[in-house]
């Protein structure tokens, strides 16, 4: 792997904290971050180089559900050696300058900083900033290397603003320099979705019109906002988790086989399926959690959902006619992730009558927790009546989710940039696709209904599916479990 500079813009914010630096670390324990590349913190506060040292430490040592493995004092040693700080104000151009000087320091040590990538874990109103002045010192690009940029989604916060800032990136790099990110489709099952689909011969031919009654997508949390109040108060469910998460797993789960494994051939395909997307403004309903104005940062009198649920078609010959259902939510009965795509029953289904017999066959892609993918069946249960239970056949990683046998997202998708590979991010068609479909649904956005904590959300998303005569399905915690 080349030697290369690693330039994190928002160094000592939340996203930093919560997500880069414990990645960092895993890969300095993994031996992914090659000898003699550089990670340059950038951020405001003054710090020495110990002290940024001793500020990594701190984080490290932080709670962090998403970071649980001890940390080992030698690695943390090995890594500390990488670590490098530079301090100022983004909207400064004398920042740029002494970042610019620094690396040529850097450089005259044997760390070479030809090659670079800069991560932008900051606010999308900085951007401007940032692209304005690493092309005023000619940082935008390297002649002796390459030169990659991440920025985080989301991606504008609505279609217009999408290509405004796309526009913008345009004008300081080219799209193979651009790293769009949405850290799901870094996610180890997502990813599986496409091998155990297009590897194997058994279902994919099964995966349509003629044999899958119906698809919902769920994406629940039992938690709430948190600190995020700023934020989330400004966007709502729909555009946090819908405008890309869950419409990035519906087309994975329904995308076409692409004609190679290329990231021009997956991407074609996943934008295919956000294009053919049929809105529904009269079928979305919109929650917000019983207290959730009382949040920190949240609005008294807010209206902005934090849940929803929707109803739309895939307008393709494949899928003709084929509901699809997409809900997430706050404060919900349980945590989970998951692609459900539900079988037809056939008239010719043997037992049918007897108790349970006509449950359908369920395909599930489990994305969190306990990941895996399995298969909902009816089987026979012992003895000398035939009486059935629904049981699941399983793929599952059985490990415990926070050691490093399953690379965390970010680690994935760093390693990606690092090797040029944006099979995994999107780029600027994809992600205007999506903000299309979803602002046709936003148009007409009403009030939210209140839900109580630890519920399914309100009961009107109940009723979008009753009148289809269909049902919610309640993630299981049956399989696949550590």
């Amino acid at each position: 792997m080349d030697s290369f500079a690693l330039i994190i813009f928002g160094i000592t914010g939340n996203l930093a904290q919560i997500k880069l630096i414990p990645v960092l670390y895993d890969m300095a324990e993994k031996n992914l971050l090659p000898e003699g590349m550089s990670i340059i913190g950038v951020a405001r506060g003054d710090m020495s180089k110990i002290e940024f040292q001793k500020y990594f430490h701190e984080v490290l040592q932080m709670e962090n559900i998403h970071h649980k493995h001890p940390i080992k004092e030698e690695v943390f040693e090995k890594l500390c050696q990488k670590l490098h700080y530079v301090n100022g104000n983004i909207d400064d151009p004398n920042l740029y300058l002494k970042l610019k000087e620094y690396m040529k320091h850097l450089t005259k040590k044997g760390l070479s900083c030809n090659n670079r990538i800069y991560y932008l874990a900051t606010y999308p109103d900085l951007y401007h900033h940032i692209f304005e002045n690493l092309q005023k010192n000619s940082m935008n690009k390297s002649d002796k290397g390459w030169v990659r940029i991440m920025i985080e989604k989301p991606i504008g916060h609505d279609l217009k603003s999408a290509r405004e800032l796309n526009n913008l990136l345009l004008n300081y790099f080219t799209e193979d320099q651009i790293y769009r990110l949405d850290h799901y489709l870094g996610k180890e099952t997502l990813q599986n979705i496409l091998t155990f689909r297009f590897t194997n011969d058994i279902f994919e031919p099964l995966i349509n019109k003629d044999f899958i009654e119906h698809i919902q997508i769920t994406a629940s949390e039992d938690f709430g906002i948190g600190k995020r109040g700023g934020y989330y108060d400004q966007v709502g469910a729909l555009k946090d988790v819908g405008q890309n998460h869950q419409l990035q797993m519906l087309a994975f789960a329904t995308m076409d086989a692409p004609s190679e494994f290329t990231n021009e051939a997956v991407t074609k395909e996943r934008i295919k399926i956000l294009k053919s997307l049929t809105p529904l403004p009269d079928k979305v309903v919109y929650g917000q959690y019983e207290g959730y104005r009382k949040e920190e940062n949240v609005d008294p009198e807010s209206n902005i959902d934090t849940f929803y649920a929707l109803k739309t078609y895939i307008n393709s010959k494949r899928f003709r006619d084929v509901p699809v259902y997409i809900r997430a939510g706050k404060k919900l009965k349980q945590t989970a992730t998951e692609i459900s795509l539900v079988f037809k029953n056939p008239t010719y289904r043997l037992f049918k009558k007897i108790s349970g017999g006509d449950e359908p066959n369920i395909l599930i892609y489990r994305i969190q927790p306990n990941e895996g993918i399995v298969l909902k069946i009816l089987t026979k249960v012992p003895g000398h009546e035939i009486k059935l239970k629904p049981e699941y056949m399983q793929y599952c990683y059985r490990i415990d989710p926070h050691t490093h046998y399953i690379p965390d997202p970010y680690e994935r998708l760093l390693i990606d940039t690092i090797r040029g590979d944006q099979t995994f991010f999107n780029d600027a068609e994809e992600v205007e696709a999506q903000w299309a479909f979803i602002d046709s649904l936003i148009a007409t956005r009403s009030k939210p209904h209140t839900y109580k904590p630890g519920t399914w959300g309100p009961k009107e998303a109940d009723k979008l599916l009753e009148e289809d005569g269909r049902e919610w399905l309640e993630p299981s915690m049956e399989f696949c479990r550590i």
